[in-house]
């Protein structure tokens, strides 16, 4: 069934009050308040809606992890027993997967894409919108697990047989995975939205080439997603199956094998890495260039590298289960391709480092976090490699040693880079800089506390300590080692309460109008967002951007003389479009997709507790469904005062391509 999203004329992109005679299919009016953001299909709008509930299950994920610190930091700890301490280790490693890390990437993708690449709108706006929405009801729905008995309690990975109701007879894992299934439609329909987007709707002259290294790690990230989720979706529909309806796809005593899960799981786990990973290298890549006043060294090999990782990381799953039993081939082969995706990573750090080489650079906070995610990556990749050695791996597997490597990667290399990237990108978003001294406080507190916390995890893996254990007796000598990890992880607890410190203080100041303006050019950076107001009105630019090249916006600023030595030809302010611009066409506001995404968590409670609660939920998806086809198209000419010669910005409708075509359905 094809929905067709119509254009709105107007700058602001707000709808105008339309009368229809199908009175609930019309469109809503967005004029302000909590309604224009339940309501909206505005990319930017969703970007910072993604980062704000990312950032809010960061801090639920956060205070899992320290309840953890808690109960390891003496031996025989007690705060929990071994069952709640099961739940509350899961529930930490999912939380902080697909509803911190991977929203977080989705908030940037959201956000920049389209104005990196010189477009007013992604492809498909209502289906953006209905992707935001699924993952907060996803991720609602599987938090809401506490109140109907507990967590999930078989690890972020969900190993079979352990999931079954034989093993896990609660309804945690029946959360989980229906939880999980919801959000997967997030990053499936997002991905496409975002892959449609990009080779589509790029400005005139932006080649793929010309694309900054951002828009490139985010557009392999969509395509890792768009083939990485149907791989979960139907391990997880099997576990489903498996525990609420009797299927023997894992349970082992019906003649099923384990290990399906466990491909599945990785199959789709590895290229989810990278799918993490991804985003921060591309966020690296532009704060690096940007404070070392020097153009991304390599760009092509950054950008090729980028790719190689996309490829490869389908290569290596296996490496997960090398104490499985998958045989001395399997091992060889996995181990080889283990080794082989550190070559394209390293190139990335190498010509991160060729990059600030004789460059002048300004230690700003994002620059800061953009030299700090390749030393810490560096660790973890280091300690990564040595899992490729199966040997080595057979004994470091079950140890901290793994949850070392995986948190120097997933923290140090992805969660400080997305902290790189709020105080860069923050003065574009919201027009004022966040404070820099709080700033520097909050980088080394992050620094200090990281390293503190999951560098000693390294030695109490090679001394023996076992993973997932909700105590230890004393006397194995993990005791100092636990009390420096416990204080480790209460230093991050306060760089984050400092960051949150930094984020109201900012605020509070800025709308008292103790912080100038930041403007459209803050750092003095290269790529086309910069090259729009701040904050960014929601038609992004007022007239269509011809790109020449590589760096559009730092060369309409620099130029040559003739010595060939770069010279300050006009200011970022200058260049800058100002964003006023009132005849563009934009789509307009629905909650439509909002009543589509609430229907799918009612249909997961009615197949947990009783299926009668799937009729309601599949009226809700169906009616939203069959609303969101319905809604009536805005006349724009009418509502503005237009007769029928008018035409309003002629050439620049950029969001009928997803307003003209079909949407989704």
């Amino acid at each position: 069934m094809a929905i067709i999203e119509q254009p709105l004329a107007i700058g602001t992109g707000r709808a105008p009050e339309v009368r229809s005679p199908l009175g609930v299919f019309a469109r809503p009016t967005a004029k302000g308040g909590w309604r224009s953001w339940v309501t909206t299909v505005d990319h930017k709008k969703i970007g910072i809606m993604y980062g704000a509930a990312g950032l809010v299950f960061f801090l639920v994920g956060g205070i899992e992890a320290l309840l953890i610190r808690i109960q390891l930091a003496r031996p025989d700890g007690s705060l929990l027993s071994a069952e709640t301490y099961n739940q509350i280790y899961t529930m930490h490693g999912v939380t902080m997967i697909f509803l911190v890390a991977m929203p977080l990437g989705a908030a940037f993708s959201n956000y920049f894409i389209p104005l990196q690449v010189g477009a007013r709108d992604v492809a498909f706006p209502r289906l953006n919108a209905f992707s935001f929405w699924c993952f907060l009801v996803g991720g609602l729905f599987l938090s809401s697990s506490w109140i109907f008995g507990g967590g999930a309690d078989g690890g972020w990975f969900a190993y079979a047989p352990n999931t079954g109701v034989a093993y896990s007879p609660g309804h945690g894992m029946d959360f989980y995975a229906l939880g999980l299934q919801i959000t997967g439609i997030a990053s499936l329909v997002g991905a496409i939205n975002l892959i449609t987007t990009v080779l589509n709707m790029r400005t005139k002259g932006m080649s793929l080439m010309r694309m900054p290294v951002l828009t490139w790690m985010l557009l392999v990230t969509q395509f890792l997603l768009l083939f990485a989720i149907p791989v979960i979706t139907v391990a997880l529909f099997l576990l489903t199956f498996d525990r609420r309806f009797g299927a023997n796809f894992f349970r082992v005593e019906a003649g099923a094998d384990p290990l399906l899960w466990q491909h599945l799981f990785w199959i789709f786990g590895h290229p989810e890495v990278y799918v993490l990973v991804l985003p921060a290298f591309g966020i690296v890549s532009e704060i690096i260039p940007t404070f070392s006043r020097k153009p991304i060294f390599g760009y092509s090999f950054m950008v090729g590298s980028g790719i190689a990782i996309g490829f490869m990381g389908w290569g290596v799953w296996a490496h997960h289960m090398f104490v499985s039993g998958i045989g001395p081939l399997s091992v060889t082969a996995f181990s080889l391709s283990t080794m082989f995706i550190a070559v394209p990573t390293g190139v990335k750090i190498l010509n991160w480092l060729a990059t600030m080489w004789g460059g002048r650079l300004r230690f700003e906070v994002p620059m800061l976090y953009a030299i700090a995610v390749p030393a810490m990556f560096t660790i973890g990749g280091l300690s990564g490699v040595t899992h490729s050695v199966s040997p080595a791996d057979t004994q470091q597997t079950d140890t901290y040693y793994i949850v070392a490597h995986f948190h120097y990667v997933v923290f140090g290399g992805i969660i400080m880079a997305f902290y790189g990237g709020f105080y860069f990108w923050w003065p574009k978003i919201f027009g004022y800089k966040l404070d820099s001294k709080l700033g520097k406080v909050n980088f080394w507190l992050q620094l200090i506390g990281m390293n503190m916390t999951f560098g000693p995890m390294h030695i109490l893996g090679l001394q023996g300590m076992s993973r997932r254990i909700d105590h230890y007796s004393p006397g194995f000598g993990f005791e100092f080692w636990n009390l420096i990890v416990s204080i480790g992880a209460f230093i991050i607890a306060l760089s984050v309460a400092s960051f949150l410190v930094n984020v109201v203080l900012s605020t509070v100041r800025y709308k008292r109008g103790l912080i100038p303006p930041a403007g459209p050019d803050p750092w003095d950076a290269r790529s086309l967002e910069w090259m729009t107001a701040s904050p960014v009105p929601e038609h992004n630019f007022d007239e269509e951007i011809e790109v020449r090249g590589l760096d559009e916006f730092w060369h309409r600023k620099y130029g040559y003389d003739k010595d060939h030595k770069v010279v300050r030809i006009a200011t970022g302010e200058e260049v800058a479009h100002k964003g006023d611009n009132k005849n563009v066409h934009l789509p307009s506001p629905s909650y439509w997709p909002l009543v589509v995404a609430l229907g799918l968590p009612l249909i997961g409670y009615g197949l947990i507790f009783n299926l009668l609660l799937t009729i309601p939920g599949a009226i809700l998806l169906l009616g939203g469904v069959y609303g969101w086809v319905m809604e009536p198209p805005d006349d724009p000419n009418k509502a503005h005062g237009h007769d029928d010669h008018d035409d309003p910005s002629p050439g620049l409708a950029l969001a009928s391509v997803g307003a003209e075509e079909v949407g989704n359905g």
